[in-house]
Order: C-alpha cells, then sequence, then structure tokens
C-alpha cells in the first residue's frame, strides 16, 4: 500500500473507532463504499459496541440490491436492520426535479436517523466519497443538513483507493460495480414512474449477463415512445455490436421503441450533463 493511501486508511480508522462508544448506524446500500465503512466499524467494534447496517428497501433502486446487503452485513457481523420507503409517494419526486436527489436523500436519511435515535446510536455513517464533491450531488446538502458522517469523503478517498482497501481487507463487492439510483437513468423533467424503472433494470440486468460491467440504459422521451441509449465501457463497444440483434429484440420486448449505442461509452452522471 503506498504511503498516502495508507495515511488516509490510517485517519479513516481513527474516525471511526471515535464514534464507536456512541454506538454507529452505517447507511447500507450493499455497495464498495458502505461496505468498507462497516467492515472497519464491525472490526474495531468491542464487545459492548453495536454497529448496526441499515438498509433501505426501495424500488428506485436494482433488483436484488437488498440480498446483497444483507449476505454483506452477516459477513461483517453487523446487526441489520431494514427500513421501507416509497420514494415517489414520501419524497414528492415524481416529475423528476433537478433537486431530485436532495428530496429523496433528505426523506432517507430523516428516517434512518430517527431509527438510529431509537437504536440509541449517536452516529449515522454513510459512504459518500472524494470523486463525488466533483459531480452533480444535490444530496450531499441533505446530508449536511441532517449532520450525518462521512468518513470516506473527509479522509480525501477516491473510488478507485476505496476498491483497493476493500479488496485489502477481503470486502466481497470491492469489484462490485457502482450501482445508482434507477431515476439517473432518465432526464431531469421526465416523469419517474416505477414500471418504467423496472423494465430499465430488467434490461440492464440483460446486458450484465452478456458479460458487461459498467452499464447502464438511458431513457429518452421521443414524440411517440421511447429511445433506449446503452453506455457500457469504451472496449466493450465492438462486444456491444457483436450483440446488436439480440439487444434490439430484447429491448424493444421490454417496451422501449429505438435502441442505441453511444459511442462515447460509459460516463458516471451523463444524464446531469
Amino acid at each position: 500500500m503506498e504511503r498516502e493511501l495508507a495515511e488516509k486508511f490510517e485517519k479513516l480508522q481513527e474516525s471511526i473507532e471515535g464514534c464507536l462508544s456512541k454506538g454507529v448506524v452505517v447507511a447500507f446500500s450493499g455497495g464498495v463504499d458502505s461496505a468498507l465503512l462497516l467492515k472497519l466499524a464491525c472490526r474495531a467494534a468491542g464487545k459492548d459496541e453495536a454497529v448496526y447496517a441499515v438498509t433501505v428497501q426501495t424500488r428506485l433502486h436494482p433488483a436484488g440490491d437488498l440480498e446483497i446487503a444483507e449476505r454483506l452485513a452477516g459477513e461483517a457481523g453487523a446487526i441489520h436492520k431494514v427500513l421501507q420507503i416509497d420514494e415517489l409517494a414520501e419524497s414528492g419526486i415524481e416529475t423528476n426535479p433537478l433537486d431530485r436527489c436532495y428530496l429523496c436523500k433528505k426523506a432517507i436519511f430523516q428516517k434512518i436517523k430517527s431509527l438510529a435515535e431509537e437504536l440509541g446510536a449517536g452516529c449515522v455513517l454513510e459512504g459518500t466519497n472524494a470523486d463525488d464533491l466533483h459531480q452533480y450531488r444535490p444530496g450531499i446538502r441533505a446530508l449536511r443538513e441532517l449532520q450525518i458522517l462521512s468518513p470516506l469523503c473527509e479522509c480525501g478517498l477516491t473510488k478507485e483507493e476505496i476498491r483497493e482497501l476493500a479488496e485489502y481487507l477481503g470486502v466481497s463487492v470491492a469489484k462490485r460495480p457502482s450501482s445508482p439510483c434507477l431515476a439517473t437513468r432518465l432526464p431531469y423533467g421526465m416523469r419517474i414512474s416505477y414500471e418504467l424503472l423496472a423494465r430499465i433494470d430488467e434490461g440492464e440486468r440483460y446486458l450484465r449477463k452478456l458479460g458487461f460491467y459498467n452499464v447502464r440504459l438511458r431513457i429518452h422521451e421521443l414524440t411517440k415512445g421511447y429511445l433506449a441509449r446503452i453506455e457500457v465501457d469504451l472496449e466493450d463497444l465492438p462486444k456491444l455490436v457483436g450483440h446488436r440483434e439480440e439487444l434490439i429484440e430484447k429491448i424493444k420486448s421490454l417496451g422501449f421503441d429505438r435502441v442505441t449505442a453511444d459511442l462515447e461509452g460509459f460516463r458516471s452522471g451523463s444524464m446531469d450533463q
């Protein structure tokens, strides 16, 4: 491990250890960021120090995320709690406004914070990293307003560094691709429905079964119908074209009228541009 990363790692461990006496809740999606936080919290906790992994069950995230979170919480030795939330009803984001992420994070973390208070936990940790500060992330404002702690970001850890630390510690999802909210597949102002998000999720799961790593199925409204724009890593574009016929058939069967491949390749947050 390089010296700079080792110093960040030491700072991160000290930050988490400083919270343990107050009781710790980790907002736990099952992604590599929150998995690293949970691993370190559980590893450092004493017999009388509780660590809770709180996962929000939501229809705005890909199917299967909850099962992964349950497995990882068990691997880490945390006490796993699941919160139910209906974002479209509770957050007021049906029209996909520009501050969607702020409204959604505010609703979710208010619930997580309330549960933490019930559990007697004084620290709520979440997995924002240093790279997120350079992208459009209005949800960070909600975290600050609610005094949620973001140790990865505070220690200056990038996504690549987090993956390196996770692999070093044996976290099983160290190489798992990011799995953000499915609403990020729609342009701002386009109405969100759970039915549409489920079709997007099915299309992305199909692409991953074909062996693609980073996958996004971005949807745009046409005068009549929908256009599906596929993003994969640049080096995978020839492979994508090789699956052209079966992909067109599958994506159109999901109710999308036109199917395109994005020649710029996968870009996190491309709908924010």
